[in-house]
């Protein structure tokens, strides 16, 4: 089978979805890798490097009109999608709300579509969960853009001429970036603090020496989806919640924010009176701002200054590690492709009654899957 990729056109975007060494693996299965030329030079990657793995270097327009698997980081766009082989299958990150019209492009030309982000959360799956492997990044390097933006060291530092005292951290929402996140910040030195809606992330927490904060009641031993993530809770706990971490703000250097709810807007956590009782200087690095900012002052894509505080919205964020990001995507989506008989070199088999197939499976033969 041909397998192609082609150059991200979203912007922020520096990732590549095949990286020579998964290259390598998909020419010694017998299959022929197709790469659009200079597709991964934002990642690292020369065409050079793909060619010696035993990939060919073609234009998007070939790549698209031929490629028996397209995969891809984003969605194409609805260009890129008409100029999709009849039949093919493509695997990529697809938000089914709001890319309906590329969803019925791929109907027309009966495609096989798989949306990546909806890989659940399960033990067979956790290496194809893209989600996790690029959170964990962004989890680090929240953390990096946090104290380059500090005026201050993060360590506890005691020298001739007097105690430098260590930085508190305060990191919102304990999910895989959040944890990340945690760890980073106590390897640099900080004192750190977290939240979380989900009293089973207390343990995890404490476990990387965070301090938990939360409001623990009744409602709080339900808070966590089935999937492992965290509900949207009730007005009159999110006021209590909301109390206590004012009162936590008021001691914090740095804050990094990773609440997020699958497939909705970003909860608003820290609002404006909230940020008036911080100590200036102090940076807030918000992870959730593309999807609307746990932030009330967060812009995508920019660093802005409000009453004396940074508050840090970089787009993409896995992106700014561009060389690790594409790596750990390709190799979740190498994981993936083992699902559908991908030993076999003339043909895939999409079994629908997998429950990983039947999870990411948004369209195919024509029809929509997942509503």
């Amino acid at each position: 089978m041909k397998i192609g990729t082609i150059k991200e056109k979203k912007k922020f975007e520096n990732r590549v979805s095949i990286t020579p060494d998964e290259v390598k693996n998909y020419v010694k299965l017998g299959h022929q890798v197709i790469v659009e030329k200079n597709a991964g030079l934002q990642s690292g990657f020369s065409d050079k490097s793909y060619k010696i793995a035993g990939a060919s270097i073609s234009s998007a327009k070939e790549i698209l009109n031929n490629s028996d698997i397209l995969l891809k980081i984003n969605c194409p766009t609805l260009e890129e999608a008409k100029k999709l082989k009849t039949n093919s299958i493509i695997i990529s990150q697809i938000d089914v709300q709001n890319e309906s019209n590329t969803i019925k492009i791929f109907n027309s030309k009966k495609i096989s579509a798989f949306s990546l982000e909806r890989v659940p959360r399960i033990t067979r799956a956790q290496d194809m969960d893209i989600l996790s492997s690029q959170a964990n990044l962004a989890g680090y390097h929240a953390v990096i853009d946090a104290a380059q933006e500090f005026h201050r060291v993060l360590p506890l530092f005691m020298t001739a001429a007097g105690k430098v005292t260590p930085a508190n951290v305060l990191v919102i929402g304990a999910g895989v970036a959040g944890l990340q996140a945690i760890a980073t910040a106590k390897r640099l030195g900080a004192i750190v603090f977290a939240t979380d809606v989900r009293i089973a992330s207390k343990e995890q927490v404490e476990s990387l020496g965070g301090k938990f904060v939360m409001v623990e009641d009744e409602e709080s031993k339900n808070a966590e989806t089935k999937g492992g993530y965290a509900k949207e809770m009730s007005i009159e706990y999110q006021k209590k919640q909301e109390a206590l971490l004012a009162e936590t703000l008021k001691e914090m250097d740095i804050v990094i924010c990773t609440a997020q709810i699958p497939g909705r807007k970003a909860p608003i956590i820290l609002k404006k009176e909230m940020l008036n009782n911080m100590k200036q200087g102090s940076v807030i690095v918000d992870l959730a701002v593309e999807s609307g900012g746990n932030c009330e002052f967060s812009q995508l894509g920019k660093t802005v200054s409000k009453n004396g505080l940074k508050i840090v919205g970089h787009a993409n964020v896995p992106g700014r590690v561009a060389n690790n990001a594409s790596s750990l995507f390709s190799k979740n989506v190498s994981n993936f492709l083992k699902l559908m008989n991908f030993e076999n070199k003339k043909k895939s088999v999409i079994n629908k009654n997998d429950e990983i197939i039947k999870a990411t499976l948004i369209c195919s033969a024509g029809k929509n899957l997942i509503k």
